[in-house]
């Protein structure tokens, strides 16, 4: 019963709630020890209880119908599930632990029993709760993150004044300044993982640098490492709450990461948070750096990693083009140039032709993103290396191996380096071409799929949504339509990264931010589009052979096989007498008897025209 009332106290869903009401609660709550990987709810499941942490960690995930993300992990005092204590329903995330944990379990309908009991304690423990829930969710809509909600306050200060900054915040004073200037996208550093894991890489692999050189103490850089090492494993991203968008060249980027490590790193410590005496945010966790060298260099560790959920997806859909240019190998249909027939080819073939240039934007891919692996590390304010001793840009990179698992390189030249962004608008480009080329596909499904009584119709998509609020019966391509629209984005935030680097000025570029944001949207959402159109589209394409192959007997395109046996005029001749009379062209042919009807069914041979011959 004490552990259970030590714990209540601790989370914030109960914060100011009198001894005598936590006493109702705890009455109702029992302790479990469960295993790691103990499922505690699942989405979908209707909600019974709420799950507090007493000891290890919880992970909070959710499944998009994408694959399973990621959205929390929740350590000591930590809540999940608190809705199910105000009414049923089903849960919109799931919960598991992924260590050895001691979890409180409040069922909802005990609880709601003993309070039924009391009047005044329903109304103060059911207020609380709501407020609490409601905080939250103000708090993730305003961008402030949803873990900032006990009510009390720390004082911090800084070069402008001193401001109150949330208790149960990691963050700082100068967090809390981004997020008062900038709300400008709602798009928090939160919303791209890889980012926050990249730059606890960095900082991690800084601070152990500094302990090598002797000049970072041993339990601060041991503490500073932990903190790092929490948040590389996925912990206190919430915590993260500055817009993606914003002034200063990344400052309130780093100083978000630098206030986080260093309250974190003062827990493990046994200090309080904002307790700065011991762990600094600038002194210690940001020991030989600067915004300068260390916001590129995160940004361009998280595009790696970030590139690897686009590769994946570009090589799922290359295998399922590569899957249906098999099916349809022996399927006859009319190759078009400048939408006007051509000559023959297979189905097959044209999907082969998809698989190719598929893979040809893996490799690009693959090889511009090497330029990344070059980082600046050390140059700090502008690449001189002012504040940083002259061994610590080596042991920092050496360090970064270690942390990233990245063939991490130090800069030829760190002055340049520092100022020069050409290697994300190089590398952007390639995301646009690629963006560019699935677009194409897409025309391409989006045309041979019309119809389907009046337009092209050699191949069927899967349907997946009516189409029309007033045509019935209508079914739109609407995946191919998704991905056109997600590469149209692609190629604005490629020229938005074109605009930010051109803008740089002298010793740095201020508009690394946008540069950020654009090519890491640029990468989630083309790997989503991606992973949808290979999912929902593509895996389920069919052909209708028949009607292929019906269009090139009766299309005047393949009067261009006759040309080595009748030559150039007589040819024309044939097409121009099959349009103006619409007779088939083997007709006209066998009517002027320039080819005998077995020269005919050879020349004529559709599965001849696919491919070269004697």
């Amino acid at each position: 019963m004490e552990i259970i009332g030590k714990v209540l106290r601790k989370c914030a869903l109960f914060n100011n709630v009198s001894d005598a009401d936590i006493d109702v609660v705890a009455s109702t709550a029992k302790v479990k020890d469960v295993p790691s990987g103990t499922c505690l709810f699942k989405q979908g499941e209707p909600r019974r209880a709420c799950f507090l942490v007493a000891d290890g960690t919880i992970e909070i995930s959710r499944n998009s119908g994408e694959g399973t993300e990621q959205l929390a992990l929740l350590n000591s005092g930590g809540v999940a599930g608190e809705a199910s204590l105000l009414h049923p329903g089903t849960h919109t995330a799931s919960a598991r632990t992924i260590t050895t944990a001691s979890v409180i379990e409040i069922d909802r309908e005990t609880l709601h029993n003993a309070l039924a009991n009391n009047g005044r304690t329903a109304v103060n423990v059911l207020t609380k709760i709501s407020a609490a829930i409601t905080r939250q969710l103000y708090s993730r809509r305003s961008g402030q993150g949803q873990c900032f909600d006990s009510g009390t306050n720390r004082v911090e200060s800084d070069l402008i004044s001193s401001a109150n900054v949330p208790d149960d915040a990691l963050y700082g004073v100068q967090t809390l300044r981004a997020i008062e200037n900038f709300p400008i996208s709602g798009i928090l550093l939160s919303h791209f993982p890889a980012f926050v894991r990249s730059l606890a890489m960095v900082k991690q692999a800084s601070a152990r640098a500094n302990a090598k050189l002797g000049i970072l103490k041993e339990d601060i850089a041991q503490a500073i490492d932990r903190a790092c090492q929490e948040v590389i494993d996925g912990q206190w991203h919430d915590h993260f709450p500055v817009d993606m968008i914003q002034g200063g060249a990344g400052t309130s980027t780093n100083m978000n990461a630098n206030e986080v490590i260093a309250n974190r790193a003062l827990e493990i410590l046994g200090k309080k948070r904002g307790d700065y005496a011991e762990c600094h945010p600038n002194d210690h966790v940001n020991m030989g750096q600067s915004t300068n060298d260390v916001y590129p260099t995160a940004i361009k560790i998280a595009t790696v990693f970030m590139l690897k959920g686009l590769i994946e997806a570009l090589q799922k859909l290359k295998v399922a083009l590569e899957n249906k240019g098999k099916e349809f190998n022996s399927i006859i249909k009319m190759g078009r140039t400048q939408l006007q027939d051509a000559v023959p080819m297979t189905l097959g073939q044209e999907f082969e032709a998809f698989a190719v240039t598929t893979g040809e934007d893996i490799d690009r891919l693959g090889e511009t993103a090497r330029l990344f692996l070059a980082v600046n590390m050390g140059g700090t304010a502008i690449g001189t290396g002012i504040c940083a001793d002259p061994r610590y840009s080596q042991l920092c990179v050496e360090e970064m191996r270690h942390t990233t698992g990245l063939e991490i390189q130090l800069a030829e030249n760190l002055i340049e380096a520092t100022c020069d962004t050409g290697d994300f608008v190089m590398f952007s480009g390639v995301v646009k071409r690629a963006a560019v080329k699935l677009s194409k596909l897409c025309n391409d499904l989006r045309l041979l799929s019309s119809g389907p009584r009046c337009g092209l119709q050699e191949i069927n998509l899967p349907p997946r949504q009516p189409g029309s609020s007033i045509m019935p019966g209508k079914v739109n391509p609407v995946i191919p339509e998704v991905v056109n629209q997600v590469a149209f984005r692609v190629i604005g935030n490629d020229l938005t990264i074109t605009m930010a680097s051109e803008a740089g000025q002298l010793q740095l570029n201020v508009m690394e931010p946008i540069i950020a944001l654009s090519l890491m949207d640029s990468l989630r959402t083309l790997a989503s589009a991606v992973n949808t159109l290979t999912e929902r589209c593509v895996v389920g394409i069919t052909a209708n052979s028949e009607h292929c192959r019906e269009m090139v007997e009766n299309s005047i395109g393949i009067v261009t096989a006759t040309l080595p046996a009748i030559g150039y005029k007589k040819a024309t001749e044939a097409a121009k007498i099959s349009l103006e009379t619409r007779k088939p062209v083997r007709d006209i042919l066998n009517e002027k008897g320039w080819l005998t009807p077995a020269q005919i069914d050879e020349v004529l041979s559709p599965e001849a025209m696919t491919r070269p011959r004697r």
